[in-house]
């Protein structure tokens, strides 16, 4: 893009270059579009995965996360529970056995925290890790 001249470098990261055999390109951290690119919606499709991302891999009602986990209907199949963000959870075998065909209330199971629809970019920030700090007066985190 920037060979292009299709968006231009605001911030370079020193300490790595671009090469070829005979030039030498400075690395960019931050760049900038020559014009705007809209970006269609993106919507977090509901998987096995996702659900355990979002939950960090952790047990919804016990916390842990150095056992096997499965996903629970928090409002069981049975009794006209859907699989949507705001009704499955990460559970370890043992509390997603404990819990049966009931829910959490009636388990006396109560969660750790609430589930949620989660939005791109929290995956995205996730599967970044870590955010430069030379980002931050660029980027809009909440």
């Amino acid at each position: 893009m920037l060979y292009l001249g299709k968006a231009e470098i605001i911030l370079n990261d020193d300490n790595k270059k671009v090469r070829s055999i005979s030039i030498q390109y400075p690395w960019p951290s931050v760049i900038r579009l020559s014009r705007y690119v809209k970006v269609p919606y993106k919507r977090v499709v509901l998987t096995r995965k996702n659900i355990l991302r979002r939950d960090s891999y952790k047990c919804a009602y016990c916390g842990r996360s150095d056992l096997p986990l499965t996903i629970d209907h928090i409002v069981p199949k049975a009794r006209g529970g859907t699989d949507t963000w705001e009704n499955l959870v990460s559970a370890c075998t043992i509390c997603n056995n404990k819990k049966g065909d009931r829910t959490p209330e009636e388990a006396d199971m109560p969660m750790l925290r609430r589930p949620f629809k989660p939005s791109h970019i929290m995956f995205i920030k996730n599967v970044v890790g870590r955010i430069d700090e030379k980002w931050k007066p660029y980027l809009y985190l909440s």
